[in-house]
């Protein structure tokens, strides 16, 4: 039973990211990542504090802009077209969810697809649709850098993916059928979850429903990838419960799995972006 940490992938990406941070800075080009947080949720100012600290420390710039959660809809689309037309700002990030009184999908359209490093687009939806080169979401290429960090081969093999989210089931889908897997998305209206997960090489996880995947829905020596993170009496846990846990041949642990990098891929996108941007 092998234990995939989130942290082994996650330094090996942003050993690579500060390397070629480095080498845009010897041609005069910082990579910045341009941030809109509205309101103040204590989770969102949190990540914000921890991929700060992840692009300082490879060398990598944030412009951040902080919004009242009561800003206009015209206020937050005068932020991003600002950072979308700013020539030093290689990527947007917008933090979701806004307000309910905000139109996300309008903000979305306003980041253009090159600086869309969180794939959070409509039209990076449909270019990772296509097979066009695109930013995808960073928690669903998170869980393909895992896998690949960890050499888990994913041709042939049969996927079940437990969520169908915009942001980790459906792009995490197409990623994997990039990769040759054969992949069966399964939902709320799914019959007979079980008989999906009995007959997967692959589990992943992403429903946001804790502990959901007990060890009856598990085949041995299946391998579980926990995209999950809940909070249950006070401990955090996954969408997968511990003991099928103890049936796989590898699993991601919660936390210290696949939510130690997604900030590590959000820099790699910005730098992918910086790097695109000196060759227009």
């Amino acid at each position: 039973m092998r234990e995939l940490r989130g942290a082994e992938a996650a330094n090996a990406i942003c050993t690579d990211a500060m390397r070629q941070t480095a080498e845009l800075i010897e041609r005069g080009i910082a990579p910045c990542l341009g941030v809109v947080r509205i309101g103040d949720d204590a989770a969102d100012a949190a990540y914000e504090r921890g991929l700060m600290k992840r692009f300082a420390a490879a060398g990598a710039d944030v412009k951040r802009v902080l919004l009242d959660g009561d800003c206009t809809q015209a206020e937050a689309e005068k932020a991003i077209k600002a950072l979308a037309e700013c020539d030093t700002v290689h990527g947007i990030l917008l933090f979701m969810p806004l307000p309910k009184h905000l139109d996300a999908d309008r903000l979305r359209l306003l980041i253009p697809a090159k600086k869309d490093v969180d794939g959070a687009s409509p039209l990076s939806a449909g270019l990772l649709m296509g097979g066009r080169d695109c930013f995808a979401p960073c928690t669903a290429e998170a869980v393909i850098r895992l896998i690949e960090h960890y050499k888990i081969d994913l041709g042939g093999k049969n996927v079940c993916i437990i969520g169908r989210s915009n942001v980790v089931g459906k792009p995490l889908g197409l990623l994997l059928l990039g990769k040759n897997a054969t992949v069966t998305v399964c939902h709320t209206a799914t019959r007979s979850l079980a008989a999906h997960t009995l007959n997967a090489d692959i589990i992943i996880a992403s429903a946001g429903k804790p502990e959901m995947i007990t060890a009856d829905m598990v085949a041995e020596r299946s391998i579980l990838i926990d995209v999950g993170i809940n909070t249950v009496d006070g401990r955090l846990c996954g969408d997968i419960a511990a003991e099928a846990c103890q049936k796989a041949a590898a699993y991601t642990p919660v936390p210290g799995g696949v939510g130690a990098l997604t900030t590590a891929v959000l820099l790699m996108h910005t730098v992918q972006a910086a790097m695109k941007a000196q060759k227009e």
